[in-house]
């Protein structure tokens, strides 16, 4: 049976990356708005409540609007926005998260998207906090470098249009700097944290792909824990996974550097232990597309878990 998905917000980046990643796919039929009507609402209404699954690649207000349009049980949705990630109802669509997050996800009539930065840093933090390593309590630090695609046609109109309003010549910067960005709460609620994390996001002169950084002074954790130890952690957490991997110690003390474009084009989050086990010290990196595992491969992810579809197809 060929399963009936709408993608509101199709013209956006996330939803022409979607779109892509379902073309020639038999086992899915897309239904489509033409561009004179993708703001109707009662248009919209009516792909909503004809869907079997939706995706909501749409700012957080105009996808709670979208929420409220559908007027039946049966609708699945796949939210990509900001709106329901920490929501009471709505199962995390990080279905490595932990065992029995893909039968929440499988079951669920509702399911929220994680965000790009927020699923990398959720990956390294939670297996360390649940294995005691991490306290729930400790003072996280994030450091993240994306590709300018993850702040959408406006930023992309930034980087790549001299003519752009809020055009920019910069081959890097900073931003977040008041310390409030929107995936700190999702970050804080899914890793276990009991504080919010410090969180600094910058944006690099290049199109997608992502480094997330925790830095760990091993040596004022609790127990002193090793390299080892948060490698092995990570390993056991994600063992047998697809999509996240975890990098063996040897081969990541070989590398001189990470290249944040390596997995463009993949569904695949890989994490990193460097580490200076005579220091104490060690930094704990999560390399994706920012594109791909960190908003649509995770969305096709999440499409296909709820539609008892292949997890891997299109991906």
């Amino acid at each position: 049976m060929t399963a009936k998905v709408f993608i509101d917000g199709e013209a956006g980046t996330t939803g022409l990356q979607i779109s892509t990643r379902l073309q020639g796919r038999d086992d899915i039929a897309l239904l489509r708005l033409d561009d004179t009507e993708r703001k109707v609402t009662e248009r919209r209404r009516e792909m909503l409540n004809a869907a079997d699954l939706v995706i909501l690649c749409l700012p957080d207000d105009a996808a709670r609007e979208s929420v409220t349009l559908i007027e039946n049980d049966t609708t699945k949705v796949v939210d990509a926005s900001t709106a329901h990630r920490t929501a009471a109802g709505w199962a995390y669509g990080f279905p490595e998260y932990e065992p029995g997050q893909r039968q929440l996800i499988a079951q669920a009539t509702r399911v929220s998207n994680p965000g790009c930065y927020a699923i990398t840093s959720v990956a390294m933090l939670h297996p360390l906090v649940k294995a005691g390593l991490v306290p729930a309590d400790c003072p996280v630090t994030i450091n993240a470098v994306s590709g300018y695609t993850g702040g959408g046609k406006g930023l992309i109109a930034a980087f790549e249009d001299p003519a752009a309003e809020n055009h920019t010549d910069a081959p890097f910067y900073p931003y977040g700097l008041s310390l409030t960005h929107k995936h700190v709460p999702e970050i804080a609620r899914w890793s276990g944290l009991s504080h919010a994390p410090l969180f600094v996001p910058s944006v690099g002169r290049y199109a997608q792909g992502m480094i997330v950084q925790v830095p760990l002074q091993l040596w004022s954790l609790p127990g002193t824990p090793s390299p080892d130890d948060v490698h092995a952690a990570l390993s056991a957490h994600y063992a047998g996974e697809r999509f996240v991997t975890v990098a063996p110690l040897a081969d990541t003390a070989a590398m001189s550097k990470l290249e944040p474009e390596a997995l463009n084009g993949t569904n695949e989050l890989r994490l990193h232990v460097f580490a200076n086990a005579e220091r104490g010290q060690a930094v704990v990196m999560g390399l994706l597309d920012n594109l791909g595992k960190g908003a649509s491969g995770q969305a096709v992810q999440n499409m296909n878990i709820m539609l008892g579809l292949p997890e891997h197809a299109g991906l």
